[in-house]
């Protein structure tokens, strides 16, 4: 389902106190500058351990530096950035896989379903299971 799609459609029934799904990318201009090559970069590893020194390093800050930085650029505290990363990343596996959770959690650098279903829930306010089910039900009513 493309990004259109998505904020085209809006389920007829939703699951009380679930939040509304927005994409938060990071700006097409905003890669090539500043820490765009970094933040292209930590994508690019969203399933491994992404460590605060080997970000500074690939940025070539110190990590003192390289948050200050990155909070200048993003507007977003580094973990939270990360982990808002890794949360659309789930979304786009729940939506276009049937990988189990434990799967998904893996993919995204969550490592445990446990994992995900905190992160998925703070920030959607639903549960991954939950999240794929509205989204295949989508996916059937548009055909």
């Amino acid at each position: 389902m493309s990004a259109a799609t998505r904020s085209a459609v809006v389920p007829p029934v939703r699951e009380g106190g679930q939040a509304q799904y927005v994409e938060h990318l990071v700006p097409r201009n905003a890669v090539a500058t500043g820490l765009g090559p970094t933040r292209e970069w930590m994508l690019m590893r969203l399933d491994e351990p992404l460590t605060l020194s080997a970000m500074a390093a690939h940025a070539g800050y110190s990590e003192r530096s390289f948050i200050r930085r990155f909070h200048a650029e993003t507007g977003l505290p580094l973990l939270r950035w990360l982990h808002g990363q890794r949360v659309q990343e789930a979304r786009r596996l729940l939506e276009r896989t049937d990988s189990d959770l434990e799967a998904v959690a893996s993919a995204t650098g969550f490592g445990t379903a446990a994992t995900l279903r905190l992160h998925f829930g703070r920030a959607l306010g639903t549960t991954p299971s939950a999240y794929r089910k509205t989204w295949a039900a989508v996916r059937e009513s548009a055909g």
